[in-house]
This record gives structure tokens, C-alpha cells and sequence, in this order.
């Protein structure tokens, strides 16, 4: 469904009839049909045929980060020099009116919200700033940690312990989680769950003791997610 309802500032996957609903925005706000965008709401559908993983608490933060995950991963593989793949979310449409994106990938928290790394409270936040802890070691599986600039975005991303890790590159990393999503999670799976699945997706994909397997391991430690 598009153009719906009048100045709408948003945009919603919706289970029951399996579809995707973009609003046209207002003002300096643009309509909600960036690739990322509707690539985040058809992952919701690609989530909910699969793991289902439930939309509150840790599962619901995983559910976001999932959409988040593929947007990004479908901006890079989409390859347009008008909307250049990165790990922003959002940044097209302007919905804040400031130019920023809506959330950061490579350090969450510069939203004033998201979570950087997991915490005992990651289970009562509101499931787009929980989906924080997975956008980051998404970044960091993809593109390590520290300073890197990537098609002329700057970014820094932190540890939690100060650690380094290196990044395996975007393919990869998607190809991990889209495996662990689909054959490893479950409709309650938390954190460290996740960590389990997409260790044992990234060992089937590319062999125990891989380079693929240590920095998933690096990159959930460096969330702190163990």
C-alpha cells in the first residue's frame, strides 16, 4: 500500500495481510520509499515466515536489527550512486528535518537512544533502541572496528572492551545472519542465543576455526554478548 493515509510520516510491515504500507511523508520529510526503508519492511515479512521472532524484548530488538541488517545489506548490493550502500538507516528521507539518518549502525547511540552494547536492561528498552546491540556487531562483523571510511561515509566504532576486531566484509556477514535467521533462531531467541546461531551458521558456512567464525565471536564480545 502507498500513499497512505494524509502527510504520513511513516511506514509499517503488517502480518495480517502480509503486506508493506509507506506513508508520503510531510513537509521537508520525504516519502518513507528509500531502499533501505522498503527493504527494512519486507524483511519484516522475511522474519515473520521464518524464526517469528517475537516483537518485544530481546527477540524484538533482534526483529528490528534484522530489518536493519538486510536494509543495509540490500543498499550495498543494490549498487545505485544516488543512494550509496552504508550502515545508516533512514538517512534519505530526512524524517527528522535535520539531514540525520534515523539510526547509526556503526555506534547506536549517536540516535540519543539506541544501545550500544547489551546490557541486563536490553530486554525492557523499546525494541528499536535494543536493536542497537545487533546493528553494531553487524557493523563490526562487516567492517571491524575503529575509523573507516566506506563509499564516503565516515565511521567509528567502538568496543566494549576495547578490543579490535576485523571486519569479513558485508556478504559474508549478511550471508551469517540470513542463515542463522532461518535455520538457527526461534521466536524467543535473546542474545545470546544469537550469538549460538550465527557461530554455528558462520562454522557450517565456512568451517570451524575460519576466519568468519572468530570474528563473529570478536564482534558479539565486542557488543558484549557472550
Amino acid at each position: 500500500r502507498v500513499h497512505y493515509g494524509s502527510a504520513y510520516q511513516n511506514a509499517f510491515w503488517q502480518d495480517s495481510c502480509f503486506c508493506m504500507t509507506y506513508g508520503d511523508g510531510a513537509g521537508d520529510v520525504k516519502p518513507l520509499t528509500s531502499i533501505d526503508v522498503a527493504a527494512h519492511e519486507m524483511t519484516h515479512g522475511v522474519t515473520s515466515a521464518t524464526a517469528g521472532l517475537v516483537y518485544s524484548g530481546e527477540s524484538g530488538g533482534l526483529n528490528e536489527a534484522t530489518s536493519d541488517i538486510f536494509a543495509a545489506a540490500v543498499e550495498f548490493y543494490a549498487d545505485n550512486s544516488s543512494d550509496v550502500g552504508d550502515y545508516l538507516v533512514g538517512e534519505k528521507i530526512d524524517i527528522r528535518g535535520d539531514g540525520s539518518p534515523l539510526r547509526y549502525m556503526d555506534e547506536p547511540s549517536k540516535d540519543g537512544a539506541s544501545l550500544d552494547y547489551w546490557s541486563t536492561d536490553a530486554g525492557s528498552v523499546d525494541v528499536h533502541y535494543s536493536s542497537g546491540i545487533a546493528n553494531h556487531f553487524f557493523y563490526l562483523l562487516s567492517e571491524g572496528s575503529g575509523q573507516k571510511t566506506v563509499n564516503g561515509v565516515s565511521y567509528d566504532s567502538p568496543t566494549q572492551d576495547g578490543s579490535t576486531v576485523t571486519g569479513i566484509g558485508i556478504e559474508k556477514a549478511a550471508q551469517i545472519w540470513f542463515k542463522a535467521l532461518t535455520e538457527e533462531m526461534t521466536s524467543n531467541t535473546d542474545y545470546a542465543d544469537a550469538r549460538r546461531a550465527t557461530v554455528a551458521s558462520a562454522t557450517d558456512l565456512y568451517g570451524a576455526g575460519s576466519t568468519e567464525v572468530a570474528a563473529v565471536e570478536a564482534a558479539w564480545t565486542g557488543v558484549n554478548v557472550s
